[in-house]
């Protein structure tokens, strides 16, 4: 048979092969003067018949028999073979007809047409068809080479094993270890100790390697290092497709590029489609910057979206997004959220089932029992849907429990509850660290608090001045008191009821057994609270008073109606200590059995004891009243600076005097 052409380039010789030739040569000259090689330790094992190497080429050709044993020596251009085995080589010495030593510039075995192996020495046992090749070893199976400097054949195995520094080449792929088992048969190769594996898209460093060539998949079967560009990727289990661009890493798999460090159970990269999976107890950190975690996370490169799935959990300079999953456009600059959710920024903290949101735009939908927080307030909305604008801190809050939104604050250390049809928060300021904020609720306005209790169309409160602003027919309940007015304000003071304003028809009853009603009307009234307690009222322009004082033992004396341009009322532990009227009072103490009392109410009066909420659950549901027409005591505008009129305690307004004071009693 003539030996396929076989090339391989820059083949460098060992400094063993000369000595190591040397010897053989001086072993081969003892064969032909009669010295006899050492017996085979396997003879007597081996087939009754064993098929001689044939000799079909020699330039000389010199015979010896030893005892039982024969040798052969062949010199020049000496050709061999057996079934389908082929040798060639410069000389040779066979032994008994099955025992080949060979030498030569390029010795060749070769079997069949596609593998063949080129060496200085080699040793052949045809009994066994095992072959041992030293120097400049050159195993070829097709388009792959193995380089090494001893390696052992098995030629009914097909399997070439090498204990010895090795390199194979494959294509554009080289590989290399300490020691291996080559799999000729299956195209398939183990390599042990120091692997290393370069390639121009990656580098590779492993404990122990397995190596498909005909599927190009690279095994991982122990410590495994990755490197591809700035990328360093470490598993202990896995593969590598490199035909396709596929990897898996498992077992401690980790992903390590720049200060960017990902773990997970199994790591997988498909390249062809520029996709990273990490499955299993997912986490990505990107220094202090950047940091998420997820039972899945999935990063598309092309399109730079990445995909968290499961106790998806994610954070950044900014915020920090939790959610069942969460999906990043990054190109779109948009994120989405479904199942559970949460966004903190800052002190602002959104809940919600699902969430959309375009960083570009800065705008969000959040939806599914909605929870939005900001911790710097002390407030809480709740929801069914809320679209939000985080650039500036705008807030728009509708539907929830029977179709109402629920605010939630903290007034007094207990907690006041508001809904309205539709609920809005944003920042005071478009400077973005700005904590102040302006709630807006309008329409079908409720609010409840264990001791405090009110109704409206719509309301401003803004937390710079920490106060509440009632718009058309707003009503307050306070334990056995009502306040009504065009406009109604609430003032706040260190998170306590410092005030309560009353603007344009301003009245307020009070009736503790809801017998007899103490009331007070004028044009605008001022409520002052110390620790919540009302401590005084001025009631500036049209005064007028029904009210029924008490004896010590609590039983009425009489009532008294009068009629002044101001007046002044003092409080003490909840209960009128004096009451000082200005510019000419009208009115005169009359005994109880005297006075027709529905007749004595005054103009306006309207107790209105239906429509006030009882507990928190009145806030939602059906409307509690019908509100007035637009324009009949719908007041929306106080007078201007009113409000802040003030008078040091127990003084009159300059321009007035007091003409008299009625005593408690």
């Amino acid at each position: 048979m003539v030996p396929l052409s076989f090339a391989y380039k820059d083949k460098k010789r060992s400094p063993l092969v000369g000595p190591l030739r040397f010897r053989l040569l001086l072993l081969a000259f003892a064969l032909i003067l009669g010295v006899s090689l050492p017996a085979q330790t396997r003879q007597d094992t081996l087939p009754a018949k064993t098929q001689r190497v044939n000799i079909d080429n020699a330039s000389t050709l010199e015979y010896k028999r030893v005892g039982e044993n024969t040798y052969q020596k062949l010199i020049g251009e000496v050709e061999l073979s057996q079934d389908s085995i082929y040798m060639y080589c410069d000389s040779a010495i066979i032994q008994n007809n099955t025992q080949v030593f060979a030498l030569g510039d390029e010795v060749l075995i070769q079997q069949g047409d596609s593998l063949a192996a080129f060496a200085d020495t080699l040793y052949y046992d045809g009994t066994l068809k095992e072959a041992e090749l030293i120097g400049n070893v050159v195993l070829i199976n097709r388009e792959r080479k193995l380089f090494t400097e001893k390696l052992h054949y098995d030629l009914n195995t097909k399997i070439a094993t090498y204990n010895t520094p090795a390199t194979i080449t494959d294509g554009e792929t080289q590989l290399s270890s300490n020691r291996g088992y080559y799999y000729t048969e299956i195209d398939e190769i183990y390599f042990k100790d120091s692997v290393v594996v370069i390639n121009p898209e990656f580098q590779l460093r492993a404990d122990t390697l397995k190596f498909n060539t005909l599927t190009q998949i690279a095994t991982f079967l122990g410590p495994t290092v990755m490197r591809s560009d700035s990328t360093r990727v470490y598993c202990e289990d896995g593969f590598y497709d490199v035909e396709n661009n596929l990897a898996e890493f498992r077992q401690n798999a980790q992903y390590i590029r720049g200060n960017q460090r990902a773990t997970a159970d199994t790591i997988r990269y498909d390249g062809a489609r520029g996709i990273y999976t990490l499955d299993g107890h997912a986490e990505f950190r990107e220094g202090n910057r950047r940091e998420a975690t997820g039972d899945l996370i999935r990063y598309d490169e092309k399109n730079d979206v990445t995909i968290l799935e499961g106790n998806a959990f994610f954070r950044d300079s900014t915020q920090t997004i939790r959610g069942e999953s969460i999906r990043y456009d990054a190109k779109k600059k948009i994120y989405k959220t479904t199942g559970r959710s949460r966004v903190e920024d800052g002190p602002q903290i959104l809940q919600a089932d699902d969430i959309d949101y375009s960083e570009e735009a800065g705008l969000g939908l959040a939806s599914g029992n909605v929870i939005w927080q900001d911790t710097s307030a002390n407030l809480t909305i709740q929801s069914a849907y809320a679209e939000y604008n985080q650039n500036t801190g705008f807030l728009k809050a509708t539907g929830g429990l029977r179709g109402r939104p629920l605010l939630i604050t903290l007034i007094d250390g207990d907690s006041l509850f508001m809904t309205a049809d539709t609920l809005l928060s944003q920042r005071t300021d478009t400077i973005a660290t700005d904590s102040s904020r302006l709630l807006q609720a309008y329409h079908d306005v409720r609010i409840y608090k264990t001791d405090l209790q009110a109704l409206c169309d719509s309301l401003a409160y803004s937390t710079v001045d920490s106060l509440f602003r009632m718009f058309r027919a707003p009503v307050i309940w306070s334990d056995t008191s009502q306040f009504t007015a065009d406009t109604i304000h609430i003032q706040l003071a260190n998170d306590q009821l410092d005030r309560i304003l009353l603007y344009n028809n301003s009245f307020i009853i009070n009736s503790p057994d809801e017998l007899f009603f103490n009331q007070i009307k004028g044009k605008n009234i001022v409520a002052r609270f110390d620790s919540s307690e009302l401590r005084k009222m001025e009631v500036i322009g049209n005064a007028e008073s029904v009210y029924y004082p008490l004896d010590d033992a609590g039983a009425y004396i009489g009532v008294n109606k009068t009629l002044c341009s101001e007046m002044n009322i003092n409080f003490g532990n909840n209960q009128v200590r004096e009451i000082i009227f200005f510019n000419e009072p009208e009115g005169k103490l009359e005994p109880m059995n005297a006075v027709d009392h529905d007749a004595i109410k005054l103009v306006g009066f309207d107790w209105q004891t239906e429509p006030r909420p009882k507990s928190r659950d009145d806030l939602f549901g059906p409307r509690l009243r019908s509100l007035p027409l637009p324009g009949i005591g719908t007041g929306t505008r106080p007078p201007p600076d009113r409000e802040v009129v003030t008078y040091p305690e127990g003084e009159a307004p300059p321009q007035n005097k007091p003409t008299g004071v009625k005593p408690r009693g």
